[in-house]
């Protein structure tokens, strides 16, 4: 299902995606507050659709302003725990990792995932893109489920 928003021009391509971060102190008495802050904050989003013939509207936030668009929630892929991981259950992530070089870095520590929540997986997707965890720990990467809203 998708949502009508307003996000910055820059960010209005097509297949863009985004974690919403929820409202800028900028954001005070903005007269597009109800169409901006529409979303759910930390979940991730991707653009689906520009509306069109839409002005773009001046924003304390967006240099170039924001323009309204469509957009769906998105997966989230993440490596988890090994045990226990199947499609249909429900896992969370590991916990933080300080190794910000090692090529799976962005699935230990994911946009638009939680340490202290727990998601269903939908996939399994296999071994991550590391051959030796810094922290020694024995991870899945899968993809979670998109937030419904």
């Amino acid at each position: 299902m998708t949502s009508v928003t307003l996000i910055g021009a820059r960010l209005t391509d097509s297949g863009t995606e985004f974690v919403y971060h929820g409202e800028s102190a900028a954001c005070e008495g903005c007269p597009y507050r109800r169409q901006c802050l529409n979303l759910t904050e930390g979940v991730r989003y991707r653009v689906v659709d520009v509306r069109e013939n839409t002005q773009v509207l001046d924003c304390a936030v967006h240099d170039e302003g924001v323009r309204a668009v469509e957009v769906e929630t998105v997966a989230v892929q993440a490596n988890v725990p090994s045990k226990g991981a199947y499609a249909g259950s429900k896992a969370s992530l590991q916990g933080p990792c300080p190794h910000t070089e090692c090529p799976s870095h962005q699935y230990c520590v994911p946009e638009g995932a939680e340490f202290d929540q727990e998601y269903r997986i939908s996939e399994i997707i296999g071994d991550p893109p590391h051959e030796h965890c810094y922290l020694d720990r024995n991870l899945t990467l899968v993809e979670f489920e998109a937030a419904s809203e």
